[in-house]
């Protein structure tokens, strides 16, 4: 008697800190919800700098990679809103819990923790703002609208802009570089660039924990609904940003395409202004996720009392910190795209896959062993080349940064 409840004490305590934690505090979101979450997460200010990545990879290359990413990556998404609720009677809420379920409580931690902070921790060393401290992801459900309809703003104005302009005399559609080599690192360099822009999977599941679910209703429904439209928005902000200001500037295109448009001023303006209130939602998806993190081995391993205070000094020390890095560190960019090069593409478009295999086993050389094998094979590929670009630039220009500078 006396263990039972000791047991169902042990239950309500654990019910009382996942009713507090940032990611499991409210699952009352919407499908749409799914929707500007996602797009939020994904559609960042790197869209600008697609049509130069087409400008290191060519018409070819370019369409087949951007493409390619595109469908891969919808794959493995609708994999991991399938695997959430594998399990009769539980939810795999964050990302994390999926890995370990999969590779083992030790191993699991390990190979989905590292890959997912640099890209989560990366991204808030970029974008800092007060809004961390609301409470959990449903609180911020406003803003992540505003976000998404910013992202798909400043998109539309980027391609809609330059098919006004037309394209321009003497446009070259051969590569930048003039050299092999250079043609070879700037390729390679757009991979990477590419690779990142499909970055949303990091907090997909996190996502999906705040949707309602029930035997007869389960979130995977409403959940791939959302996703689904976000991934047609993706590809409405992606395709023709990339495809028109290539075809507009050629390998003349800056690396990032309002540059290369200049006017007129007053639109350049208002797109640059929606790439700061996308990125003031932006910070919030991926920063929710590193303080339920946070929070998690607060509470739950270091048996600290979940509180006000607790939160408001943990997040304020976390966004100080990545506020620190981000200003003392000037060649943080350029490390960014080397290490992210090593997470982006395992936790977006391979791993999912990894551990779908493991789970469910597919024939062998059926067609879902042959589009997972497919897409590990991509994958390991944009990790292995992708950040070699980076790293070489950072060696070439390394000796010209000054730390605080």
């Amino acid at each position: 008697m006396a263990y039972n409840e000791s047991q169902n004490d042990a239950a309500a305590k654990d019910k009382a800190i996942d009713d507090w934690l940032p990611i499991t505090a409210s699952r009352k979101a919407k499908w749409w919800y799914s929707t500007f979450h996602n797009v939020t997460a994904m559609v960042g200010a790197g869209v600008l700098s697609l049509p130069y990545a087409m400008a290191q990879l060519g018409w070819g290359p370019g369409i087949a990679i951007l493409v390619l990413s595109w469908v891969i990556t919808l794959y493995t998404l609708w994999q991991m809103v399938e695997m959430h609720e594998m399990v009769p009677g539980k939810r795999f809420d964050r990302y994390h819990e999926l890995g370990q379920h999969v590779f083992g409580d030790k191993l699991g931690l390990w190979i989905v923790v590292p890959q997912q902070l640099v890209v989560q921790v990366g991204t808030n060393i970029v974008y800092m703002m007060v809004l961390a401290h609301l409470p959990n992801l449903n609180s911020i459900s406003a803003m992540s609208l505003a976000a998404a309809v910013m992202s798909l703003s400043y998109s539309t104005i980027a391609w809609a802009a330059t098919l006004n302009k037309g394209v321009q005399p003497d446009v070259d559609y051969g590569y930048k570089a003039s050299t092999r080599t250079g043609a070879f690192f700037g390729f390679i360099t757009a991979l990477g660039d590419i690779a990142f822009a499909y970055a949303g999977h990091n907090v997909v599941l996190e996502i999906q924990a705040t949707i309602p679910s029930s035997p007869e209703k389960p979130s995977k429904k409403p959940m791939w609904r959302g996703a689904l439209l976000a991934y047609l928005v993706v590809a409405f902000c992606y395709f023709p940003v990339a495809w028109i200001g290539y075809w507009c500037y050629g390998n003349s295109v800056d690396d990032n395409i309002l540059i290369s448009l200049q006017k007129p001023s007053w639109l350049i303006a208002a797109a640059n202004m929606f790439v700061v209130v996308h990125v003031i939602g932006s910070y919030q998806i991926y920063a929710i996720a590193v303080f339920d993190l946070l929070e998690t081995a607060l509470v739950k391993k270091l048996h600290f009392s979940p509180s006000f205070m607790l939160r408001f000094v943990t997040r304020t020390v976390y966004v100080g910190l990545t506020m620190f890095v981000g200003i003392c560190i000037p060649f943080f960019g350029g490390l960014l795209s080397f290490f992210g090069g090593f997470a982006f593409a395992p936790t977006t478009y391979f791993l999912p896959c990894t551990m779908w295999l493991s789970i469910y086993k597919p024939k062998r050389f059926g067609l879902s062993w042959t589009a997972n094998w497919v897409c590990i094979v991509f994958g390991v590929l944009l990790m292995i080349l992708s950040p070699i670009g980076a790293l070489r630039h950072i060696i070439l220009t390394a000796k010209d940064y000054e730390f605080f500078s």
